[in-house]
């Protein structure tokens, strides 16, 4: 991995005054997320970059030119409108896949834009996420990815029957658990990229 990027990025951070949390937390990513970051061992994607020098002000051609091409390793995306949800979820779903490249989003069109320019090989939805539901959001990322394995983050098992009409993986009735992404994992309609397998 690129070590000039993780210094680079570790030195913006401290400039800007903020701590590992802080960045993560502005990222909807997890601290631990930004930790291997800025000690080398992951690199984040371009879009992930053009997210960071938003949160620390810098040009992204500052980031982008420290960076290297990193491994295949699985994308996955949680999308919850409830900044409480994803503070919880992403790092069940770092622990179960610590190798994948994990992105928090609170509204689905950010979403929708991050898998424009990135695969995103899992996506755990909720279906609830005001004016566009989870179950279209669905549909949107199988538009631009058909090979996305959805999973269905609820908290009202009755929508179980409408999630499985959109041509999902899977659907789980929260709160997250390790337990449950386990399960989950193991019906995924397409395989993951194998630079993150499970622990």
């Amino acid at each position: 991995m690129s070590m000039l990027f993780a210094e680079t990025l570790r030195r913006l951070r401290t400039e800007r005054g903020l701590s590992q949390r802080e960045l993560a937390l502005s990222m909807y990513v997890t601290r631990s997320t930004v930790a291997r970051w800025e000690n080398g061992s992951r690199l984040p994607d371009a879009a992930m970059i053009s997210r960071l020098a938003r949160c620390l002000r810098v040009d992204v051609g500052t980031l982008l030119s420290a960076a290297a091409e990193s491994d295949e390793v699985p994308s996955i995306i949680m999308v919850d409108d409830r900044k409480i949800i994803l503070a919880g979820g992403l790092p069940v779903l770092e622990e179960v896949m610590p190798n994948a490249i994990i992105v928090g989003f609170t509204r689905p069109l950010e979403a929708v834009e991050y898998a424009r320019g990135n695969r995103v090989d899992l996506a755990f939805l909720d279906i609830e996420l005001g004016r566009m539901s989870g179950l279209d959001l669905c549909r949107e990322l199988l538009a631009l990815n058909p090979n996305t394995n959805v999973v269905f983050l609820t908290a009202y098992a009755e929508y179980s029957l409408d999630a499985w009409d959109t041509g999902a993986s899977g659907f789980m009735v929260k709160p997250i658990t390790q337990e449950g992404v386990r399960e989950q994992l193991k019906r995924l309609r397409h395989p993951l990229p194998r630079g993150g397998a499970c622990e």
